[in-house]
């Protein structure tokens, strides 16, 4: 893993949170349809790398050159990873941490 790319955050109502991020002096990188029917709002502040989305649940997304690779070793160390989901936005493998936080690694 590279990078920590983007942090899921939990919220009830999107707008209204993406209304209360903005006020912060977050802007608003990407908002439009989800995979689930939902809409992805994708926000971050100016030059910064790490981004957050104002989701239905909470996950860390981070970024890595190689998602075979990186399970590969993930799974040398015990750790479990998720099938590759091959989607428009990169390739993404799910795992949960020992608390049950999930991650998620994503190759552009």
């Amino acid at each position: 893993m590279k990078s920590v790319e983007i942090i899921m955050l939990p919220v009830k109502d999107r707008q209204k949170a993406k209304e209360f991020y903005l006020k912060l002096g977050f802007q608003v990188l990407v908002e439009g349809p989800g995979e689930h029917g939902e809409t992805w709002i994708q926000m971050g502040l100016p030059n910064s790398d790490t981004t957050i989305s104002l989701a239905g649940f909470q996950g860390i997304i981070c970024e890595t050159d190689n998602i075979e690779t990186e399970i590969n070793e993930l799974k040398t160390k015990g750790i479990e990873v998720g099938k590759i989901d091959d989607t428009p936005w990169g390739r993404f493998a799910w795992l949960k941490d020992l608390d049950g936080n999930s991650l998620c690694l994503h190759q552009k």
